[in-house]
């Protein structure tokens, strides 16, 4: 078992950057359908995944067979591992290539508590639409990197509600930039990213330890943050988008 490490560094309250935003229209022409921002659902809800038979983790993945880097130096999976992530630079995203250990923080739920998180904290850096910490357990999120000399992820375009889409296996979920992590380690995700991923979501004792490419879009938000709904159409919006772009510049 992947266990997550204790965090060296305390969570960053960050306020959003002011960057040029890809709106929810996007998605609704994708989907062609008007995306209304809607209250988050219900606890015990399954997160929101896109329909079938759109863009697989194949497509996307067959564009990420090399690295044009961004970071100034590269990131541990772990406390004390050594620096081997690089965070790289495509038309429309950026993307890491690492391990998931599980953000259970937030809201206490029954997944995601002092008792079942060792390291759990009840705030995330960012905050729902109603001000309170996101719910790790029921909404899918992904964990930058807090701002460093290494990267910082508002100089490329990224805040909270940014959408990313995070691949495991054959499986795409369709999440958003939730919290910050600390400034060395890379490749974090909320307790419900991993169960929609089939990946064990325990945060002390589940994760996975490879093979997991995060994707985030450049100057896109959900909001509010907690809509999953439009989340995974404006991600699948954002996916075809970027097949499009990086396609056409390597022909």
């Amino acid at each position: 078992m992947h266990v997550a490490p204790p965090r060296d560094v305390p969570k960053a309250q960050k306020g959003p950057p002011t960057v040029r935003t890809r709106t929810l229209t996007l998605a609704a022409a994708a989907a062609g359908t008007a995306l209304i921002a809607a209250a988050a659902l219900p606890a015990g809800a399954t997160p929101v995944q896109a329909p079938e038979g759109t863009v697989t983790a194949a497509d996307l993945l067959a564009e990420m067979t090399s690295c044009s880097q961004i970071s100034n130096g590269k990131y541990g999976l772990d406390v004390g591992a050594p620096a081997t992530v690089p965070v790289c630079g495509m038309n429309g995203a950026v993307f890491w290539k690492a391990d998931m250990d599980i953000d259970c923080d937030g809201q206490v739920t029954t997944e995601c508590n002092k008792r079942t998180d060792p390291w759990f904290q009840d705030q995330t850096a960012f905050h729902q639409s109603d001000g309170r910490p996101l719910n790790s357990e029921e909404l899918p999120y992904v964990v930058v990197p807090g701002p460093s000399g290494i990267w910082n992820y508002t100089s490329s375009g990224i805040r909270g509600g940014s959408v990313a889409a995070v691949i495991h296996g054959d499986d795409v979920q369709y999440a958003v930039v939730g919290d910050t992590g600390p400034t060395k380690i890379i490749g974090e995700a909320s307790y419900a990213t991993a169960r929609a991923l089939g990946i064990n979501p325990d945060p002390a004792t589940g994760g996975a330890a490879s093979g997991v490419t995060y994707i985030v879009f450049t100057n896109s938000r959900v909001s509010p943050i907690e809509d999953q709904e439009a989340t995974a159409s404006l991600g699948e919006a954002l996916a075809e988008q970027f097949l499009e772009d990086n396609q056409e510049s390597s022909n």
